[in-house]
Order: structure tokens, then sequence, then C-alpha cells
């Protein structure tokens, strides 16, 4: 029957942990998913760069070159003077060469940016060595749109932060009251190790050792909890929720692994200082 009673504390206290680990897994999808968010709106960035009415097609095969090879972008697409003209018409319905005689509009690459170069420093450093090409007349984008978008992503990054840094705590907290009820339960029995002159680390060794193998434990049992989330979502609903790269997994299952590993440790060593330390009389107040 005793023996029963304490699969069941084990049981109950890794299943516990493990629901508080597959919190933290979920702040870790979160972030993830928050960082592939902000990637995206950040690669929908486009610089039109407009050439020159002097441009030849030498020119134009240049800088399409340059775009091929430029850290910055993330594709171009090239769109000829007759492509722009067409598309002037089929949005505005007129034809501007019918009263100005000749087409107005001059070629232009439409280059999307990598992530990390769609901010406003960086988009003005490339607008200036893209001036600065002699075939280049001018280069276009919405810097206001820009401007707000760095300013929201900031703060949306901030709060996301913050709010991922107090669930983990909650998470720790849980996780380190769950240790402490499961050692309070043998307080009596860690007093009596001390009274018959036992040293504390061996004291504490079963029960640090204990808990953290229950703590990798609750960690698997986690990761098996977030497997099945994520095929739901992705499976079920049709929701990425993020790429799931190896890097990704790895970032994951070493985060959650660790947490179970680092708090059933140091909340274990905790609580069995506190009772080593706690007269025995005192034992029957708590």
């Amino acid at each position: 029957m005793k023996r029963r009673s304490l699969f069941n504390m084990y049981f109950t206290t890794t299943i516990s942990i493990s629901l508080v680990l597959f919190l933290v897994g979920l702040e870790c999808v979160v972030l993830m998913s928050a960082h592939e968010l902000v990637r995206h709106v950040r690669e929908n960035v486009v610089l039109t760069v407009v050439l020159s009415d002097m441009a030849s097609q030498e020119d134009v095969a240049r800088l399409d070159n340059l775009m091929q090879v430029a850290p910055y972008a993330n594709g171009s697409d090239y769109i000829s003077r007759e492509e722009a003209l067409q598309e002037h018409i089929d949005n505005l319905g007129e034809d501007p060469q019918k009263f100005l005689g000749y087409n107005p509009l001059t070629d232009a690459f439409e280059v999307n940016l990598h992530a990390e170069y769609a901010q406003i420093d960086s988009i003005h450093v490339i607008e200036q060595s893209l001036l600065a090409l002699p075939y280049v007349d001018k280069v276009i984008y919405q810097a206001d749109i820009v401007k707000q978008l760095d300013s929201n992503l900031q703060e949306a990054s901030l709060i996301l932060l913050a709010i991922a840094l107090a669930l983990l705590i909650i998470a720790l907290v849980l996780i380190s009251n769950t240790i402490q009820l499961q050692v309070y339960s043998k307080r009596f029995l860690i007093n009596t190790m001390r009274l018959v002159g036992a040293t504390p680390w061996v004291i504490k060794w079963p029960f640090i050792r204990r808990n953290m193998l229950m703590g990798i434990e609750a960690a698997c049992v986690a990761l098996l909890m977030l497997a099945a989330t994520y095929y739901y979502f992705v499976n079920r609903l049709g929701i990425r929720l993020f790429a799931l790269t190896e890097q990704n997994i790895a970032i994951i299952i070493v985060a959650v692994v660790f947490v179970g590993w680092f708090i059933t440790f140091f909340a274990s060593l905790a609580a069995t200082n506190r009772y080593i330390r706690m007269k025995t009389s005192k034992m029957y107040e708590i």
C-alpha cells in the first residue's frame, strides 16, 4: 500500500511538472512564431529602384547582376517601361501616351529586402549606395510606413518578451512549490538521517537525483505534448506556427529539458537544506 502511495505521489508530481514545462515549451513556440511573423512583415518591404531615361540594356543587366549578389536583396523583379505603362493603363484606365505622345514611365526594379535590412537606417544606406550609380534616377519607398513598422515591432517585441518572462517566472515558482511539497512529505525522514549522523550531501543527494530524474521525465512528457499540439495545429487546423527546422527543434528541446533539470535541482537543494537546518520540534509546527 505504501509503495502504491509513493508511486501515486511520484506520478502526480511528474505530471504536474510536465504541465508547467509544457507551458515553457509553448512560450518558446510563441516567441519563434512571433519572430517568423516579424521576419515575414519586414521582408515585404519593397524598394523601387527607378532607372534614368538614358539607362541602356547593359545598365539594366548590371543592376540585375548587382541585385543577385547584394546582401540586402531578398529578390528583385525587373519592370520594363512597357510593362509599367500597361500596368498603369490597367489600374487607372487611361493611356498617358495618347496626350503626351510618349511613354513617360521608365524601367525599374522592385527589390525585396532581407528582414535584417528592412529598417530605416539600413534602407537609407542602401538608398545612398544605389543613387551613386549613374544609371539610377531615384529610389522610392514608403519611409513613414517603415518608421511606423519599426516602432510597432519594437513595442510588440518588448511586450511579448515581458509576458514570456512573467510566464517563465510563474512556471519556475510552480515547479519549485511542487518539489517543496514533495520534499515536505519526507521532512521527518530527513530529520532522522540528520540525527543518526548523515552528512548534508548524503541526505540531499537522493532527493536531488530523484527529482532531477523526475524533471527530465516530465520534460519528455511535455515535449510529446508539444509535438502532438504542433501536429494538431498544422495538420488538422492548417495553422503553421513556425518553421520546423532542426535549429528550432533543438532550441525547444534544450529549453524544456534545461528548465526541468535546473529547477528540480535547485528546488530540491533549497527544500532539503531547509529541513536539514530545521529543529525537530519546529517540524511538528509546520
